[in-house]
């Protein structure tokens, strides 16, 4: 016995025995109980017109002879034993593949004679005898017989028929083993990407593509061996929830990687509202405080440390010339001298970023305004170290929580699924 999904038919093997009366073909005159007559006479005498109801296929054996027997007992009883391979057809009920169980029939039906002719009935012992050690490659033959009559009614008449069903347990070591442990190895493997650093980029890139890659893969395969059906089978539901946990694994990476990046530009923005608002202010000028805030943090940007010659030159040297240009301008107009020390000014020079000195041309009052390095630009906000250590706490909480909330929540649908398809719906088919 054979079957197969795809067509959703079986084949077997079998012998196929008939035994009917007919009294013409009793007899007295010999010795015996019983005579075997060659199967060539079987045109000779009447016969049922028996076929099969749900056959696809079949075929006769001749190796090395006729596999047929004609027996002839005394009182007219007629025995007609024949050896057939039979392919019927097996509608199969997939949605709890492959921990399903199925139940395929076998019917015999007359095909001319009415029941007012013909009436065909199991034999009381043994009807269906089934080969010792028979043994499938996926399924488990159930040993309880179901036999039942199925009389057809056709517009020609009623016709007898008689049907035996076989209960088929498919056995889901194979799908085990190259499915389901495969694919929940695949899931665990995307879950490593949590414990690695956020910094590293193409490591966690590659690992989740590779993972949703080769889970698409996998669920590819388990289609292969299946028919093409319209609704959702057993291992769709695994696969496609496999294939969910390792694309959002992937997507928790984007959104860590988001969240650790945002601290730039909420930095980039306070900047350009900034300086629009000083541009307002000034009547379209440009503030030299503005400009050195801007240069100070691009500096920042850029990885610039206060020690390295580069850090803060720029600002220095715009404010300096600034303020020169602006005391120039403002000595020969305004009321109010405003007088500097050569040792102020040498100080006001060799001054980093760490004060920009304002002189105002109109009341002549120096005002100075303090922007210690890492102080954002907003004024009042928390520094830049302070903000993206602030994002970075977040991208990390993500990955934490993620460590936990990936495996149970796999757990818990592993725990749903095992008991429904196990339990709950293995019972229910039982019971039909």
């Amino acid at each position: 016995m054979e079957t197969a999904a795809v067509s959703q038919d079986y084949r077997v093997n079998i012998f196929l025995r008939q035994q009917w009366n007919d009294p013409r073909l009793a007899y007295a005159e010999y010795p015996d109980d019983s005579l075997d007559l060659d199967p060539s006479m079987l045109d000779s005498i009447w016969k049922p017109d028996l076929f099969f109801a749900n056959e696809k296929g079949a075929h006769f054996h001749e190796v090395t002879t006729d596999n047929k027997l004609l027996r002839i007992f005394k009182n007219g009883n007629v025995l007609y034993s024949i050896r057939l391979t039979l392919t019927l057809s097996c509608p199969m009920d997939l949605k709890n593949f492959p921990m399903d169980v199925q139940t395929c029939m076998m019917q015999l039906e007359s095909f001319g004679y009415t029941m007012n002719d013909l009436i065909f009935e199991w034999q009381e012992n043994g009807p269906v005898q089934v080969a010792e050690g028979l043994t499938l490659p996926q399924f488990i033959l159930k040993d309880e017989s179901d036999l039942r009559y199925c009389t057809k009614h056709y517009n020609t008449g009623k016709f007898t028929c008689i049907e035996v069903r076989f209960h088929l347990e498919r056995q889901m070591g194979y799908y085990l083993i190259q499915m389901y442990i495969p694919s929940l190895l695949i899931v665990i493997l995307s879950w490593v990407s949590f414990w690695i650093n956020m910094d590293a980029a193409p490591a966690r890139v590659a690992l989740g593509i590779t993972t949703v890659l080769t889970m698409t893969t996998q669920s590819s395969g388990s289609r292969t061996s299946l028919p093409k059906v319209s609704y959702v089978k057993a291992i769709d539901i695994w696969m496609a929830v496999c294939l969910l946990f390792v694309f959002s694994a992937l997507l928790e990476y984007a959104a860590v990687n988001f969240v650790s990046r945002q601290h730039k530009e909420l930095l980039r923005f306070r900047r350009h509202h900034k300086r629009e608002e000083k541009s307002k202010n000034s009547g379209g000028a440009v503030d030299p405080v503005v400009l050195a805030d801007s240069l100070r943090y691009v500096n920042n940007d850029n990885g610039l440390k206060p020690s390295d010659p580069l850090y803060g030159s720029m600002s220095n040297i715009y404010t300096s010339n600034h303020r020169e240009g602006e005391v120039h301008e403002s000595m020969p107009t305004s009321k109010t001298a405003a007088t500097s020390t050569p040792s102020n000014s040498k100080d006001l020079k060799a001054s980093t970023n760490n004060s920009v000195t304002v002189l105002s041309t109109q009341g002549a009052t120096a005002k100075t305004t303090q922007n210690p390095p890492g102080v954002a630009a907003c004024g009042g906000g928390k520094s830049t170290e302070e903000m993206r250590k602030l994002f970075i706490d977040r991208a990390k909480k993500i990955d934490t929580v993620s460590r936990a909330g990936f495996p149970l929540a796999f757990l818990f649908f592993n725990i749903f699924y095992w008991v429904l398809y196990k339990i709950l719906r293995h019972e229910d088919v039982h019971k039909q």
